[in-house]
């Protein structure tokens, strides 16, 4: 479970520098300033959740259920809410509109914070290493 919490972390990593350079490089005139500003909250989120994904897979003071459980909730999370940002984001270059779905993103952050609630609970309730 370590290792795919680790590989996740790692791709979850990888895919925020390229998507950053990308928002920095590449979105900069042909998208407005608040979708530019959008899209880098969701690499910003994402970033954040891959180094959280490596502690999590490095940290041996939770067991591997409740590892599971946290790693599931962030990873949909971050699924949820970056890349729903990204999309909302880009929709102007789009024909679909993904305004139909924007509603996916804040279910995304809920997630996110379910997911660090877990971590804080099993934290708390850890009886094997106080």
């Amino acid at each position: 479970m370590n290792k795919t919490i680790l590989l996740t972390a790692t791709i979850f990593g990888l895919l925020a520098i390229i998507l950053g350079a990308f928002g920095a490089h590449g979105l900069e005139k042909v998208v407005e300033q608040s979708a530019l500003d959008s899209f880098e909250t969701g690499v910003r989120y994402q970033m954040y959740h891959a180094l959280f994904l490596l502690l999590l897979g490095m940290w041996d003071g939770m067991t591997i259920n409740r590892k599971k459980t946290v790693f599931r909730l962030i990873w949909i999370g971050v699924v949820l809410f970056s890349f729903s940002i990204y999309a909302l984001a880009l929709n102007e270059l789009t024909t679909f509109d993904f305004k139909k779905i924007g509603f996916i993103t804040p279910i995304g952050g809920t997630i996110l914070i379910v997911g660090w609630i877990f971590f804080g609970y099993y934290i708390l309730t850890n009886k094997s290493h106080k």
